[in-house]
């Protein structure tokens, strides 16, 4: 995580009263991310949607029952 990423990351924990430890992201989450975000932008062809998506992504992990990997599988069947 680069200190961009940290410094966001910190500033979300404090404003939803969360440990930083909570927002931690593991190398392979960050590159089953990145590879969602890419596809919603190529398959798409509108850049906008990586964002939303991933947007998406973290409600339906924050809410249900499914994992990241779950979720992504979910995004990129065919």
């Amino acid at each position: 995580m680069d200190e961009w990423l940290r410094s966001a990351r910190d500033g979300l924990a404090a404003a939803s009263g969360l440990s930083a430890g909570e927002l931690e992201l593991t190398p392979a989450e960050e590159r089953t991310l990145l590879d969602l975000a890419r596809v919603a932008a190529h398959s798409s062809g509108e850049r906008t949607n990586a964002p939303l998506l991933c947007y998406l992504i973290g409600l339906a992990a924050a809410k249900g029952n499914a994992g990241l990997d779950s979720l992504a599988d979910a995004v990129t069947a065919e």
